[in-house]
């Protein structure tokens, strides 16, 4: 359906949505093969999804999944949905991220899943998990994981040179800097420059920020409010005084400092302890995850990092077993065990039933034994529902990474990356229609 937008939150999104529907033709999508089962497609970019559909088809009979792996978001995987919702043949199923979410869901790929999601599925989920993917009380996505934000650091250089692992941002900047007198050559974390932005969100999150808001029909973008503003500030602190490496995220760089040691904290999602496990093997028991510091230790705040959801496309022919595909994936015990065998991971599931099935297929060795799920649980708990995603989030994060890269280098600040962040989204956001202001 080229063109269509449906709601992300506003009442006059909600009857764009109503127009977009009764302009639709039948949606398009898998079908029956003769008498046979229901046969769907299913795409995701996720680890082990091939597994978790071999289980499936495994174990039923009246729905048939084909599986096709597509790339990573931004190594292409949004690019391709999107151009096949526009074409009309989306699959039945398709994996995206949080932060994308809102922007599919005004261009009119994923189904009003409200009524389709079952009662007793909505009930195991954590409810912070379902908040980021309901916008005016209408449901768009299935959680499969929720990615509370943790500090993993190198608990033997904490401990050699009796550095404490810091329970809140002032402790946190006292502790960088004893680092750096005791260890020269080491910092306690990194600003990035390439990805950073989404890593912004999360602490300008936990520390009350609201980057997007709705009322009165109206998008409230406010990028640069106080609680940002304290986190910039901090974070600018950090870089000037030197106490944070600053370099790009994911890069060989910054995992050559992880190894190292010269790198001796990563700031991130639950998921991250998987992947520190298997891009950095020789860390096997120098490392421990600890809570994410706070700003307020009497009224503790935590927010998210990663994690992705499960949508049935507007193009699907048969939404009520896709339904029941998603419904499965996210709640089986099953589901979760293929999904483990394909290798190491340590996402937080958006099912907490499941978590002891996490927990048993992990080795947790590498953190010297440490229940890290039961850390991952009580974090989650603290997930603050106030924050919601933006419309445009991929070009707001890639204005803001361009601002970022340039503070890095001294040539502008972390505030001001942000702020260049905002400015350059609103046009995007007018362009679609939608009221916006700064106000």
């Amino acid at each position: 359906m080229p063109g269509h937008r449906a709601t992300a939150g506003t009442t006059a999104l909600l009857t764009l949505l109503v127009l977009v529907l009764a302009g639709c033709s039948t949606s398009r999508g898998s079908d029956t093969a003769g008498d046979g089962p229901v046969r769907l497609t299913f795409w995701s970019a996720l680890r082990g999804s091939q597994e978790v559909v071999d289980e499936f088809n495994r174990t039923h009979t009246d729905i048939k999944v084909n599986f096709q792996q597509v790339p990573s978001g931004e190594q292409g995987g949004w690019a391709k949905l999107s151009n096949a919702a526009r074409a009309g043949n989306a699959p039945d199923v398709a994996t995206i991220e949080y932060p994308q979410l809102p922007s599919f869901t005004i261009d009119g790929v994923p189904r009003d899943i409200s009524k389709l999601l079952p009662d007793s599925v909505r009930r195991k989920i954590l409810p912070q998990a379902l908040d980021l993917t309901t916008f005016d009380g209408r449901t768009y996505a299935v959680p499969v994981d929720i990615e509370p934000m943790v500090f993993l650091y190198r608990k033997d250089i904490f401990t050699k040179n009796h550095i404490p692992v810091p329970k809140t941002w002032a402790e946190f900047e006292s502790s960088a800097r004893k680092l750096k007198k005791e260890q020269p050559r080491s910092r306690i974390a990194s600003l990035f420059t390439t990805g950073g932005t989404l890593y912004m969100a999360g602490y300008a999150w936990q520390a009350g920020a609201q980057w997007y808001q709705t009322s009165n029909d109206t998008w409230r973008v406010s990028m640069d409010d106080a609680p940002t503003r304290k986190v910039a500030g901090y974070w600018q602190r950090l870089k000037d005084d030197d106490l944070v490496r600053v370099e790009p995220g994911s890069s060989q760089q910054w995992r050559a400092h992880l190894r190292s040691g010269e790198t001796a904290g990563y700031l991130a999602g639950a998921w991250a302890a998987g992947s520190m496990m298997a891009s950095t093997p020789d860390g096997k028991g120098k490392w421990a995850i600890a809570p994410m510091p706070q700003w307020d230790p009497a009224k503790p705040k935590v927010s998210t990092q990663g994690g992705s959801t499960f949508m049935v496309t507007k193009d699907s022919r048969h939404p009520k077993e896709a339904m029941e595909f998603i419904s499965w994936m996210v709640t089986s015990p099953d589901a979760l065990r293929a999904k483990l065998a394909s290798g190491v991971s340590s996402a937080f599931p958006s099912v907490p039933s499941l978590v002891p099935v996490a927990r048993k297929e992990m080795d947790t060795s590498y953190y010297s034994g440490q229940d890290i799920f039961d850390l991952f649980g009580k974090q989650a708990e603290m997930i603050t529902s106030s924050w919601k995603w933006g419309p445009r989030m991929v070009s707001t994060t890639t204005s803001g990474d361009d601002g970022l890269a340039r503070a890095g280098a001294g040539s502008g600040t972390v505030l001001g990356a942000l702020r260049e962040a905002q400015s350059r989204t609103m046009p995007d956001l007018k362009s679609l229609g939608l009221s916006v202001t700064t106000d």
